[in-house]
C-alpha cells in the first residue's frame, strides 16, 4: 500500500511539473511573438513539442 501511494504522489508531483513548464512556455512564446522575435519563436515551439 505505502509503495502504490508513493507512485501517486510521484505521478502526480510528475504532472504538476510537466503543467507548470507548459505554462510557463506558453508565456515565453507569447512575449515572444509580441517583440517579433522569430527566432525565439522557432525555437520555443520545437520545445512545445517536445513536451
Amino acid at each position: 500500500m505505502m509503495n502504490r501511494n508513493s507512485r501517486k504522489a510521484t505521478t502526480k508531483v510528475s504532472e504538476t511539473h510537466r503543467v507548470n513548464l507548459q505554462k510557463r512556455l506558453e508565456h515565453r512564446l507569447e512575449v515572444a511573438r509580441a517583440k517579433g522575435d522569430a527566432d525565439l519563436v522557432r525555437v520555443l515551439e520545437a520545445e512545445m513539442e517536445q513536451i
